[in-house]
């Protein structure tokens, strides 16, 4: 049987498959590129090292010792929204970055601050975030401490100081490009992306010489207008499996987290986001693949020149992103040792590639799913489910939704065991074609109607969809592929993993606890609660002699925003905290501050059900994703039912219309809401405030 054609730089290979490879795991690892830390003591890159298995090799915290486990110190980041960074450790000090960019530097012993860093970053460019004011932390080479920003820019520091070494603008800020991924260092060269994608942007990434900041090559990730010409043969070859004027809407593919390196090969891969719109029916109405979205692309780190892909979702329309992490290790084959990339991306299916050549050895769904039946072996391509396909069609409540099955928060692979261990998500989602559709850059142009994403108020439904919302940490077997154990979280939206040599996993969760499981079979062993929601990854280092674990709690993201006030949690929006664990630690974190906030007397509701539904619609399309689904903020942004604001029309005008809290992140929506619209937004949110539907036990639980 033949795989789909993939191209080479100027070859076009066609590789050979097996009907139904036979895969075993190998414990040998000579030939990979692990390049973990310092004899494991440290934790010097994303990933732990360019394969980014997220395997510590550290073994001093067991099953059986874990319960000495304790906080031997906490840093308080003074934010309160989301945090996802990885903490990175070098020569002692441990590097941690908050919201808005800013960067701590502590004593990896003690947590005495060392520097910290803000980079002013334009809090107007939140309207172009589509998750959160976050990023998921620095990369470290050459004595320097890099970043990306969210408004574009990358940043070189100093390491021992924190002096600014250079700082340079890696997009077109007049367009909504945002920047929450961390960088990565390959061979002197920092490699970043960018997000925006459903904001109207072309997907690119770049590299960067590690010494001044200068732009060494740039690979777009989809093709331009063809007027302009094409910049190299990947873009030719893509354009043709585009219709339409699909530039015009900047075509997304952003390249806004995954990066991983294999040094032997020298091939730097890179995972491409969804389409803009997400609808494929408009971005492309004749249809075709629209290569590069949702691919891992190999790259030559040196040049950018592309090598070859695989495409995960072929015509995306679901904002099934192939940006999720990927893995680099050796699995056996038939008996032969292949070097795999491994990734569990949004559509639900988890793949084994061989990593030099682009050949899909297996794939299997790791999750309910039901837009595709399976991924046919003999063209590498899935077998879609021709309901799944909304545009211009009925709607379809799909499996996945845009969350995806599994989302941004980093897996790990366990050499010992084998196993990689996802933060898998049940979120399923009711894709409808927008028939009022009319791109607008700068906002959000998904070409679904997001009136879906609200859940029901009826209590009756509101149970049945909760029950559909799932998390949950599954252990999968990438060479059976199937699942080897799996632990039920309380609901989506839980942290990043961390596998140890002590036979021990460890993962943040919504409910506001760090868990450590056994890595063999998932029995629990340990928790601590971090009085806030943990969604960033952990890692482990050693000093002194001491194996310690490190994560930073704050509770937000895309979900937190959207849902985070309806459904339940343990969590609550709080203090960001970098937490530092070792065995016979005795710290403790800081009392919780009362919480006593009396709302305000909302102003009656008063408008006729046509008024509330328009204003709905508006809130749903504009609002939601920020403020919280019924108006009901999680705490992480205001709830606009007891903003003061409120209680006039104009007032929301200054707020909604002019603009005022532009420098807080609330931009101006002049552009696509009038003022009748805003009028009709108000009565919507009034009617909210006055039914308080989080009240009900049946909606919103009460936190233990």
């Amino acid at each position: 049987m033949k795989l789909r054609t993939r191209a080479l730089a100027k070859v076009t290979i066609l590789f050979s498959l097996p009907l139904l490879p036979l895969l075993s795991y190998s414990n040998s690892s000579s030939s990979e590129p692990q390049k973990q830390m310092n004899a494991g003591t440290e934790w010097r890159k994303h990933g732990g090292g360019d394969a980014e298995q997220r395997f510590s090799p550290l073994n001093q915290i067991t099953p059986k010792t874990i319960a000495d486990l304790g906080l031997s110190w906490s840093f308080d980041l003074g934010v309160s929204r989301g945090i996802e960074a990885t903490p990175l450790v070098i020569d002692g000090i441990i590097y941690i970055t908050a919201t808005w960019n800013k960067v701590f530097a502590l004593d990896a012993k003690s947590g005495a601050l060392k520097w910290q860093f803000d980079p002013q970053v334009d809090r107007s460019k939140g309207a172009d975030l589509c998750c959160d004011a976050v990023n998921r932390g620095v990369a470290y080479s050459d004595g320097k401490i890099i970043m990306g920003t969210i408004d574009g820019r990358l940043i070189a520091l100093d390491a021992k100081t924190g002096a600014k070494s250079w700082d340079v603008i890696t997009v077109d800020q007049s367009k909504p490009y945002t920047i929450t991924g961390a960088p990565r260092v390959v061979k002197n060269k920092v490699i970043i992306g960018n997000g925006g994608a459903e904001y109207g942007v072309r997907g690119y990434v770049s590299a960067y010489n590690i010494s001044n900041g200068s732009m060494l090559w740039r690979f777009y990730t989809v093709p331009g207008n063809p007027a302009d010409g094409f910049e190299n043969p990947a873009m030719t070859k893509a354009a043709t499996t585009w219709t339409g004027e699909w530039w015009k809407f900047g075509g997304g593919g952003t390249v806004w987290d995954s990066i991983a390196y294999d040094p032997e090969l020298d091939l730097l891969y890179i995972g491409v986001g969804n389409g803009s719109p997400w609808n494929h029916s408009i971005r492309s109405p004749k249809g075709g693949d629209n290569l590069y979205l949702s691919s891992i692309v190999a790259l030559r780190p040196d040049t950018g020149e592309y090598v070859w892909h695989y495409q995960t979702t072929p015509g995306e329309s679901w904002d099934y992103t192939a940006t999720q992490h990927m893995i680099l290790a050796d699995l056996e084959i038939e008996g032969k040792t292949r070097k795999v990339i491994m990734q569990a991306p949004k559509n639900g299916f988890f793949y084994v590639i061989d990593r030099s050549s682009g050949e899909l050895l297996s794939a299997n769904n790791y999750v309910p799913v039901n837009w595709a039946s399976h991924i046919d072996l003999s063209t590498g391509r899935p077998v879609e489910n021709p309901k799944a396909r909304y545009g211009n069609n009925a709607p379809h409540t799909t499996f996945p939704g845009p969350f995806g099955g599994h989302n941004w928060h980093p897996m790990a692979f366990s050499k010992d065991t084998g196993l990689v261990y996802i933060p898998a998500l049940e979120t399923p989602f009711t894709y409808s074609h927008d028939e009022q559709f009319n791109y607008t850059q700068g906002y959000w142009n998904t070409g679904a109607d997001m009136t879906m994403t609200s859940l029901p108020t009826d209590k009756a439904k509101f149970k049945a969809i909760k029950a559909m919302l799932k998390g949950r940490l599954l252990a999968w077997d990438p060479v059976k592929q199937q699942a080897a154990w799996k632990v039920e979280h309380n609901g989506p939206w839980n942290g990043g993993v961390l596998a140890t040599a002590g036979g021990v996993v460890f993962q943040g969760n919504a409910d506001a606890k760090l868990v450590a499981y056994r890595a063999d079979n998932g029995e629990r062993l340990w928790d601590f609660f971090a009085q806030t929601g943990i969604v960033a990854p952990p890692i482990s280092y050693e000093l002194g002699g001491e194996q310690y674990i490190a994560v930073a709690s704050g509770w937000g993201g895309t979900f937190a925003l959207l849902y985070g006030g309806l459904l339940p949690q343990e969590s609550t929006a709080g203090v960001g905290r970098l937490m530092v664990f070792k065995l016979g630690g005795k710290a403790k974190l800081p009392a919780l501050p009362d919480s006593v906030s009396q709302k305000p007397t909302p102003p009656k509701s008063t408008a006729d059900d046509v008024t509330i539904a328009n204003g709905s619609k508006i809130y749903d399309n504009r609002c939601a994703v920020c403020h919280g689904d019924h108006s009901i903020s999680s705490g992480l942004v205001p709830d606009l039912r007891w903003t003061p604001y409120l209680s006039s029309l104009e007032a929301m005008e200054l707020v909604v219309l002019k603009g005022i809290l532009n420098a807080r992140g609330m931009p101006s929506f002049n552009n696509v809401i009038s003022k009748q619209d805003l009028n009709d937004l108000r009565a919507y949110i009034i009617s909210n405030a006055n039914k308080a539907l989080e009240k009900g036990a049946e909606l919103k639980p009460q936190p233990k």
